[in-house]
């Protein structure tokens, strides 16, 4: 399973001071969440901006 971490949708709020998910998910995708029952997230995208760079290499 991909890490909410690496994400590059998982944005940290410095008005809240904290990190969310920018994906608005709709109810069943938020249960699913919530409850640990989704083995990957459908919209997670790599937020290593250096991977592509490393697979240059």
């Amino acid at each position: 399973m991909a890490s909410c971490e690496t994400c590059a949708n998982y944005q940290y709020d410095e008005l809240c001071d904290c990190y969310f998910c920018t994906i608005n998910l709709d109810e069943d995708e938020m249960m699913r969440f919530l409850t640990g029952n989704s083995s990957d997230c459908a919209y997670w995208r790599n937020g290593d901006d250096y991977a592509v760079v490393r697979k240059q290499n």
